[in-house]
């Protein structure tokens, strides 16, 4: 567990950050995949966790949710949209290409079981010291986490700062074939850059200390 910021943590899932979660305060965001249990639990052992919170209920996100939840009796939060896949398991639903052999993968190997949610959350409201910011596109009710008084930022997937197959660090728009509207995702990207974030933490990939790489990302492809 690398310590980012004040009260906050990067758990790194994979090799090379390929896949992370995060504890804020007294937060856990995201869960990884179902073999990453343990290594979550392990992390956060000596801490104090009263929530558990996606950025959004993709396989890579929501697999040790349950097992999370029930081992430390804490509740699950995500956003309105994401509830129904957060519950059901059924993650790779919304995929643009369910049926893809990647996306049978993930439901197959990386998914956990649903587990009930106990509070929704919606753009402003607050959790662990962080702003919620609605970032959808990745997928529908993709949720974002910003604080403003030293910028750390929690990305998800709204972008990724590695190419997912060759692991070489660099931002990217997330892979089409798990992304549900691009074009919605722009306009979060552009939505997360106004907010001027000097620490950007992804879902994928290494921790972005933000020396204007985020604004030459966005000038480079384009994004408006």
């Amino acid at each position: 567990m690398k310590n980012i910021a004040k009260d906050v943590y990067q758990i790194p899932l994979f090799p090379r950050n390929s896949i992370n979660c995060y504890l804020i305060e007294d937060v856990l965001i995201d869960a990884g995949i179902r073999s990453s249990t343990n290594t979550i639990l392990k992390a956060i052992k000596n801490k104090t966790v009263n929530k558990h919170a996606l950025t959004h209920a993709h396989a890579d996100h929501q697999g040790s949710t349950k097992v999370i939840c029930e081992t430390l009796k804490i509740p699950l939060l995500c956003s309105e949209p994401e509830k129904e896949f957060a519950e059901n398991g059924n993650v790779t639903s919304e995929y643009p290409n369910p049926n893809h052999l990647i996306s049978q993968f993930q439901k197959n190997f990386w998914a956990g079981k649903g587990n009930p949610v106990s509070e929704t959350l919606k753009e402003g409201d607050q959790i662990g010291g962080f702003i919620v910011i609605e970032t959808p596109g990745h997928s529908r009710g993709h949720l974002s986490f910003f604080r403003e008084k030293d910028g750390v930022l929690i990305v998800g997937d709204a972008m990724v700062n590695m190419n997912l197959l060759t692991t070489k660090v660099g931002l990217h728009e997330p892979p089409n074939l798990f992304t549900t509207d691009k074009e919605t995702n722009r306009k979060s990207i552009l939505k997360l850059a106004s907010l001027k974030p000097k620490i950007l933490c992804f879902g994928h990939g290494p921790v972005l200390f933000n020396k204007g790489e985020f604004e030459k990302f966005i000038q480079k492809s384009n994004i408006s």
